[in-house]
């Protein structure tokens, strides 16, 4: 017998990790982990290292066109917020329009939705694109189609007004009386989307609920007030807050309106307006970025009252007090 055959057979050996065997729940947290992983690096690349950086920059004089003489100023940026009547002038004008435009997003679509949720009308699936279609418009369109229509002299309202009531029409767009009206038109446009939702919301409504309260003998009123809106008060929430977010970020309908300057006798000077000329018109990124922070503990003191407050109205299946 040779000496190969006189000699053991090897083992093979299987690589195992340091950490052992993981079991079945493991693998799937940390194949969870690894598809969110994409979302994580973008979400810290692009939206958290840039907060903290710009929270860095309150500190500074920052200028986008002189970044090499950057220098400490310590707290003079918050100094100046206090000091500039710019900031409540613009954050006065932003929660005017909020106060006036936040019901109506919230009112409008839901009154569509309810119409759309009956079964009497006639063409829902029309009336549902035609009422989404204005959604898809974009921002800078849409002001050009107003601006037409709303023109002094020869818009198609203005001349609605003159020649069936004989009523001389207001310059709409350079009239500090009658430029909110025009602004919540612009608004009004791109309601198509929270229609959809709080109808899509209506629509899962069991119909059991509908049944048993007719023949109570519930009225119309009676059914909506006490079944469909207290069942629908998660999507009108949800569409409450995207609102308010969307109007702490009010900015470009302004912009295009009053050409960047916040006109007329600075009544369309909203915050994020005053905000784009203080970095990108004065050059002044270091006191942008301040006024940025304020913009944010402001909106997270609102929204953080509503998520507060939002147990004693909104119905969610399941809570209890």
């Amino acid at each position: 017998m040779s000496v190969a055959d006189r000699a053991p057979a090897s083992r093979t050996r299987t690589w195992r990790p340091p950490w052992g065997e993981l079991t079945v729940q493991q693998t799937r947290r940390l194949w969870g982990w690894a598809f969110l992983s994409p979302w994580i690096i973008g979400f810290l690349a692009f939206y958290f290292f840039p907060m903290i950086a710009s929270l860095g920059f309150t500190f500074t004089d920052l200028q986008l066109t002189q970044p090499d003489k950057v220098s400490f100023v310590g707290l003079d940026n918050y100094r100046t917020l206090f000091k500039d009547a710019y900031v409540g002038k613009s954050l006065r004008v932003t929660f005017s329009y909020m106060l006036l435009a936040l019901p109506l997003s919230l009112i409008i679509p839901l009154a569509l939705a309810t119409l759309l949720n009956s079964r009497r009308l006639w063409g829902r699936r029309l009336f549902r694109t035609l009422f989404y279609m204005p959604y898809m418009v974009p921002v800078v369109s849409l002001v050009y189609i107003y601006n037409g229509y709303l023109n002094a002299q020869s818009g198609w309202l203005n001349r609605f007004l003159g020649e069936v009531f004989g009523i001389k029409g207001p310059v709409w767009l350079y009239s500090s009386t009658w430029i909110y009206p025009a602004l919540l038109m612009f608004g009004v446009w791109g309601c198509g989307n929270a229609m959809l939702t709080l109808l899509a919301s209506m629509q899962t409504v069991p119909t059991e609920l509908y049944e048993a309260a007719k023949v109570d003998g519930a009225n119309a009123i009676t059914v909506f007030r006490r079944i469909t809106l207290p069942l629908i008060t998660p999507m009108i929430f949800y569409n409450l807050i995207l609102s308010l977010i969307g109007l702490f970020r009010y900015f470009d309908i302004p912009y295009i309106v009053s050409r960047g300057t916040g006109g007329p006798n600075d009544i369309t000077l909203c915050y994020n307006l005053y905000f784009y000329r203080v970095a990108f018109q004065f050059d002044r990124m270091g006191y942008a970025a301040t006024l940025a922070w304020l913009l944010f503990v402001i909106a997270l003191i609102v929204t953080g009252f509503f998520f507060a407050t939002a147990r004693k109205w909104v119905y969610y299946a399941g809570w209890s007090d």
